[in-house]
């Protein structure tokens, strides 16, 4: 790990505050003075700081549950029209942990939480897939297919978003999957992969092609999935599911 992250990480100081005090010679390495700013910590080295050595943190201490958000709630604190929200719903003991992302009011599926401010914003900023049942009232054309391979910028897309959203245009990045899983009648099921989870990014998506999506569910964050889980309900992650959220913690750091 390069010097200044194995600062910032394990110390009050920023990465830029860490390569001042590296400049200033306030830095050691096993006793040594070191200004090298791209000198890579190693597992043996001794980092010290004012004299003063600094220990790696282990584990990140946090708690994370899955939670089967249901339709009809919304992901947030209060609601000034007095909706339900997911605090309404989750146990009390979870009522202080913080949201992933969000779901909207209509869609329903994995919603993580977690007790951890730095780790729900290392989770929602990452490029992990977040997978989507949906259903679309229209068939899947060859333009929208395209759309989904190549990505898509639009300078109005305010179709399919929230009607007080200030956002307007918006780029939608090619997806990192897509399948059909049936049609029925004027319905077409799929299966999605994006990366982002933009403000209704996938309501606006499909919008732009006259599409209106009335079913959407997600069933898997990463390597995180919704299984069987009954809606309402909640799980602790499982032990594997912990080591990964660590090893991804761990890549994100380094």
């Amino acid at each position: 790990m390069r010097l200044n992250k194995f600062i910032s990480h394990n110390t009050k100081y920023s990465r830029r505050e860490a390569d001042r005090l590296i400049e200033e010679g306030k830095v050691n390495i096993n006793r040594k003075p070191i200004r090298d700013f791209s000198y890579q910590v190693q597992k043996d080295d001794r980092v010290f700081l004012n004299g003063k050595e600094i220990h790696p943190k282990g584990k990140q201490e946090l708690t994370m549950i899955v939670y089967n958000k249901p339709k009809g709630s919304l992901v947030t604190k209060k609601d000034d029209r007095g909706r339900t929200t997911i605090y309404h719903l989750l146990p009390g003991k979870f009522r202080h942990f913080l949201p992933v992302g969000r779901l909207d009011f209509a869609s329903e599926g994995l919603l993580l939480l977690t007790d951890n401010v730095e780790v729900a914003t290392k989770l929602m900023e990452s490029n992990l897939p977040r997978v989507y049942n949906i259903k679309i009232d229209k068939p899947l054309t060859e333009a929208m297919v395209n759309a989904m391979r190549d990505g898509l910028s639009l300078e109005d897309a305010s179709a399919g978003a929230h009607e007080k959203s200030k956002v307007k245009s918006m780029t939608f990045a090619p997806f990192l999957g897509f399948s059909e899983r049936g049609v029925t009648g004027k319905y077409t099921k799929l299966r999605v992969a994006i990366a982002e989870g933009k403000n209704r990014e996938l309501r606006r998506f499909f919008a732009h092609f006259d599409a209106n999506i009335v079913d959407l569910k997600r069933v898997s964050y990463g390597f995180i999935e919704l299984n069987n889980l009954p809606e309402g309900k909640t799980r602790y992650l499982t032990h594997k599911e912990y080591d990964e959220l660590h090893k991804f913690l761990k890549e994100e750091i380094e």
